[in-house]
């Protein structure tokens, strides 16, 4: 096999260099930019420079560097020199950093200078920023990549700290990612002409559409600083001035565009697509946003870090007015396959609840250092346990209940903590809601709801407990209620229910 037909993502960033060489291939967050043939170079020089440092295949490159024409280009570097990058939140703990290049034993971490703490006993630390390039390019380009490039080569590895609190590192291959890249630009189209917005950290997993289909499809990557991406009026002239013409985020940043945005005020003519996932999309946002952005189509996607997106939906227009549960997460894509499987890893009826398994090339190869990665074979078929509890409708697809992690019994009865949030963000007052489950040594459980309102519309506790009894079975009624001016979340924009146990389980003073 040659080394174009491997699929390899650096392979689409070659023949687009060739197809492309003077058009922009990735915008700065300052707005420089560099051509794809430029681009291309310098991924070579990153590349030869990993050699001379005695960087081989199979081996790991930590990343904790903000967005950049810099840090994008070493990311396909590093996959040139046939090794794998693993980025971390540069904003985040450098202890945690640390523990996770000590995880996976990466042989070099390219570093921004303000990244302080770091320990370089065991690897080489290289400090870069983003006008760094010129370093980068005085070592001699190794052109086209470390020899024998291979699908089965590993591409990256992302830590998800998942329900446990503990970061793993989900190891993908370039066949894993691929079947991904492959299948998102045959169904949602594209063209050179395209503009992507990059909004999700590169630790993210949804990141790997944005930064990677637009290659394959000549068009422009338009990178997302962390401090621009959490200020929606920032954001909004962003999308609009960039013309952006594809964007993919999380729907708590797409909430807040439509509610803070100012959107009316803006041109965004240009922008034809709208995807969303990490969290269901609650329909009162959704509504809104469509209103506000009447022209793009909009998927609801869902997948995991372990296998990227595997279903999706388009959302009608418009949105019935008389629905109020979120939309499905549909169908799985043409590049894997779904099925519904019990705890004992057997087949449900269809209509019942079950666990989501997915099986096909998108799957992960498993965790650094782990042997249980929850696979399941049956059928010829190794199939990933997600640990999403759904439900699959012959008309809508699968129906996303709630995650096995995030379903607690009490006194006998089984507790949906996502339905409850569902219920109360149905509250005219309420923006967002997060439940949780806390220790109680009398009780056994108590469901504690952290709510934030919208602007300064708080109902009192007694309005809130009463929406809930009449939306909900009195067993799954929360017990308290607490309000804050914003829900804590992580760096990849998802609800941090690891933060808010500790907060208040601590506060109350309970202990399992």
């Amino acid at each position: 096999m040659t080394r174009s037909a491997v699929s390899h993502l650096c392979s689409d960033l070659e023949k687009s260099s060739i197809s492309f060489p003077n058009l922009p291939a990735v915008f700065d967050p300052d707005g420089s930019s560099v051509t794809y043939a430029e681009l291309n170079r310098l991924s070579d020089h990153v590349a030869g420079f990993l050699v001379q440092h005695g960087v081989k295949p199979g081996d790991r490159v930590g990343l904790v560097m903000p967005k950049s024409i810099t840090s994008y280009a070493l990311m396909f570097g590093i996959m040139k020199a046939r090794a794998a990058y693993v980025p971390v939140d540069w904003m985040g703990p450098a202890e945690r950093a640390s523990q996770i290049f000590a995880s996976c034993q990466v042989r070099v971490v390219f570093a921004d200078p303000r990244c302080t703490g770091l320990s370089d006993a065991a690897w080489t630390l290289v400090p870069l920023d983003a006008s760094s390039l010129n370093i980068l390019r005085s070592y001699e380009p190794l052109q086209g990549g470390v020899s024998g490039r291979s699908a089965d080569d590993l591409a990256h590895i992302l830590y998800t700290s998942g329900s446990s609190g503990t970061p793993k590192g989900a190891m993908l291959t370039h066949r894993n990612l691929t079947s991904f890249v492959d299948w998102g630009a045959e169904t949602f189209g594209g063209s050179e002409v395209d503009r992507f917005g990059n909004h999700a950290p590169f630790h993210f997993a949804i990141s790997v559409f944005d930064l990677f289909v637009p290659i394959k499809l000549g068009a422009s990557v338009h990178l997302v600083q962390t401090e621009l991406g959490k200020n929606p009026m920032l954001l909004a002239r962003f999308i609009a001035d960039r013309r952006l013409t594809v964007w993919y985020s999380t729907p708590a940043i797409l909430r807040l565009l439509a509610e803070f945005g100012k959107l009316e005020s803006l041109d965004f003519s240009s922008l034809r697509l709208v995807l969303f996932a990490g969290e269901a999309f609650q329909i009162p946002g959704l509504r809104r946003l469509m209103e506000l952005w009447p022209k793009p189509s909009f998927f609801n996607l869902w997948g995991s870090t372990e296998t990227n997106a595997c279903c999706y939906k388009e959302i009608p227009k418009p949105i019935p007015q008389d629905r109020v549960d979120p939309y499905p997460i549909g169908l799985p894509g043409s590049h894997c396959t779904a099925r519904v499987f019990d705890e004992s890893g057997n087949p449900v009826t269809r209509g019942q609840e079950g666990l989501l398994h997915i099986g096909g090339p998108p799957v992960f190869s498993g965790y650094w250092g782990l042997d249980a990665a929850n696979f399941v074979d049956r059928d010829g078929i190794r199939w990933h346990n997600t640990g999403d509890v759904v439900r699959e409708l012959d008309d809508e697809g699968f129906i996303y209940v709630g995650r096995r992690d995030r379903m607690v019994k009490r006194h006998g009865f089984r507790i949906e903590l996502a339905e409850v949030e569902r219920c109360l963000v149905r509250h005219p007052a309420v923006a967002e809601a997060a439940v949780i489950a806390l220790s109680d040594r009398r009780a056994g459980k108590r469901i504690l709801s952290v709510v934030a309102t919208r602007n300064e519309m708080r109902p009192s506790i007694i309005e809130l407990k009463a929406f809930c009894n009449k939306h909900l079975p009195d067993y799954m009624n929360p017990d308290e209620f607490v309000f804050l001016s914003s829900i804590p979340r992580t760096s990849s924009n998802k609800v941090d229910y690891q933060a808010l146990i500790r907060k208040f389980q601590n506060e109350l003073g309970e202990h399992a």
